[in-house]
């Protein structure tokens, strides 16, 4: 699969979510529209075991994480960046979500937890932040951030 023809699948949840405030309902909204055993999100999960097979996706490591920006903030993705993380029983580094973040995790290993989550939707809302954690096993994590932005917090 091409990152065109993988931002044409992923654009099917971005333009579902347009216009939508980044919250808990938001969460709820995409259990419900795209579930875990739904055809989008296992083709979504798909393109992205791919992605990483092929190469060309979460192309660069750091601590034990793989990752990646497939794509940039675009119109075609209603103003959403997608990112996409391969973790193994790992924290990666500390973020703060200056409009929001939408997980998708997609559990490698079959008892893999995204921050406490199994297989589906994680919503942070606006000035959220966290340390994102994969626990029991490995998962892959699709990061779609409003305007593509992110906030690493400054280590000492």
């Amino acid at each position: 699969m091409s990152k065109s023809a993988f931002q044409a699948l992923v654009a099917q949840v971005t333009s579902a979510i347009a216009g939508r405030p980044v919250n808990s309902d938001l969460r709820g909204l995409l259990q419900t529209t795209f579930p875990p055993e739904g055809e989008v999100f296992r083709a979504i999960e798909a393109a992205c075991r791919q992605g990483v097979t092929d190469g060309w996706m979460c192309e660069r490591e750091h601590g034990g994480i793989r990752y990646g920006r497939v794509v940039e903030a675009c119109p075609e993705l209603a103003g959403y960046s997608i990112d996409v993380v391969h973790m193994t029983d790992v924290a990666g580094p500390h973020h703060r979500h200056p409009e929001g973040e939408i997980d998708m995790v997609m559990p490698i290993s079959a008892t893999a937890q995204f921050d406490g989550s199994p297989r589906g939707w994680v919503v942070y809302g606006p000035d959220s932040a966290h340390r994102p954690t994969v626990t029991g096993g490995t998962a892959l994590v699709l990061y779609l951030l409003p305007g593509g932005k992110i906030d690493f917090t400054r280590t000492k």
